[in-house]
């Protein structure tokens, strides 16, 4: 009888020690100390957080079913246990199956890369090279809709270029022969060709000022003006046919006279097609662009300020707009970057969080009766703070024993002979 009653006390506590007979196995071959490299890796990775959550669980387990002997609600309390080893298979599946989501979501997060990188270096290009069409664009679009005639000004102001740049190179012999005659030295040409350049400028300026403020005193039909202006016209046309408009039409004498026999034009007919080309060239630059442009000129000149008639719809000016909005690929590239690093990192952290949680889960339940984690966790908001944990678990007071504590430093900086720097600041 005796002999029986250690035979039955042999087998209670071969059945309460049973994971005695299987830890040292399970963990052997989890560890894989023996195989090769790759399956080392693979067994540890796989199989060895899987192991020490089972063996864990299997001693709370037993911890568990020799406590209901002392607990009230037996059958919730069995029914959770049960749960809890629903969770940890899950778990350990949601793990395995984890790593295999984590490569795809790395493939994926790879591809995606190095097409952001393509789609960036296609766009930056395409802002080099539109860059000038773009600011051309905006400089063209700014000059249509601007009250200031700033197409007029500038076509004026090139006009008046291009025929100081043509006289200056028909009269820089004239002048040139001029100052060798009264200084009995020779010129550069080079020299010489600088201040004509900018004398000549002013003068065909001028000549459009004048001619402007002749077309005034029309508009304004005063007589006076008009005969005081129009004297000053007709010399100024004088001065410019004779010293520029006929050294003009001398250099196409050669020209006229290849075409001609006995040709011989004459000082009346060389100032008659220097007057006529004059009239021609100032009607035709007056009415296509010089009478727009001068005016404002003029004004800038004087510094009167520019009085400008106000349209009915204001123009907008508009930014510099890119033609790829590279601005807006760079924002969504960044939220595309934030939102991917945290599937990455949940793929990667939440699997074995999972199988963390279930052994604590036999933990909590055998001290407390119940889980302290919900699984599965699906994001990093399942995986609830430290603070909310200790507070289910029953330290509500933990947060206010806190912050009395942080009062009492600030009430009392100096404590056993030390000051405390943050009080003291």
């Amino acid at each position: 009888m005796q002999t029986q009653n250690f035979d039955v006390l042999g087998m209670v506590i071969k059945v309460l020690t049973f994971p005695l007979y299987l830890q040292g196995p399970f963990l052997v071959f989890a560890w894989g100390a023996t195989d090769p490299n790759w399956l080392l890796a693979a067994k540890r990775f796989f199989l060895l957080l899987p192991v020490l959550v089972f063996i864990l669980g299997c001693w709370m387990t037993i911890a568990s079913l020799v406590s209901v002997i002392i607990r009230q609600n037996r059958q919730e309390f069995i029914t959770a246990l049960f749960i809890t080893w629903w969770d940890f298979g899950k778990s350990v599946v949601a793990f395995w199956g984890g790593f295999f989501i984590f490569v795809f979501h790395l493939f994926i997060a790879a591809v995606e890369l190095v097409k952001i990188l393509i789609v960036g270096v296609w766009t930056i290009i395409q802002e080099i090279l539109f860059m000038p069409f773009r600011v051309m664009g905006n400089i063209g679009n700014g000059l249509m809709t601007t009250n200031i005639p700033w197409l007029a000004i500038s076509l004026t102001l090139l006009w008046c270029i291009l025929e100081t740049t043509i006289f200056t190179y028909v009269t820089s012999p004239l002048v040139m022969d001029t100052f060798a005659n009264i200084t009995g030295e020779t010129i550069s040409e080079t020299f010489i060709r600088v201040p004509l350049f900018v004398f000549l400028f002013f003068i065909v300026l001028g000549s459009y000022a004048v001619l402007a403020s002749f077309m005034d005193a029309v508009r304004a039909k005063d007589i006076g003006s008009i005969i005081g202006i129009g004297c000053i016209e007709i010399i100024v046309m004088l001065v410019e046919v004779v010293f520029l408009y006929r050294e003009f039409v001398d250099s196409l004498v050669p020209w006229m006279a290849q075409h001609s026999e006995n040709f011989e034009l004459g000082i009346a007919g060389t100032l008659s097609i220097a007057a006529f080309a004059w009239f021609g060239i100032r009607s035709l630059s007056w009415f296509l662009f010089a009478s727009h442009g001068t005016p404002t000129i003029l004004t800038i000149i004087k510094g009167k300020g520019m009085q400008l008639q106000q349209r009915d719809t204001a123009a907008q000016p508009k930014s510099l707009r890119s033609t790829s909005n590279l601005l807006h690929h760079i924002k969504n590239d960044m939220a595309w970057f934030q939102k991917k690093g945290e599937e990455l990192l949940a793929s990667f952290m939440l699997p074995p969080l999972q199988v963390i949680a279930v052994g604590i889960n036999f933990c909590t339940l055998l001290l407390i009766g119940r889980h302290l984690f919900s699984v599965p966790f699906k994001t990093f908001q399942d995986i609830t703070d430290s603070t909310t944990l200790l507070k289910s678990l029953g330290h509500a007071n933990l947060q206010p024993a806190r912050e009395n504590a942080r009062m009492r430093d600030k009430q009392h900086p100096r404590a056993m002979g030390v000051i405390n720097p943050k009080a003291a600041k």
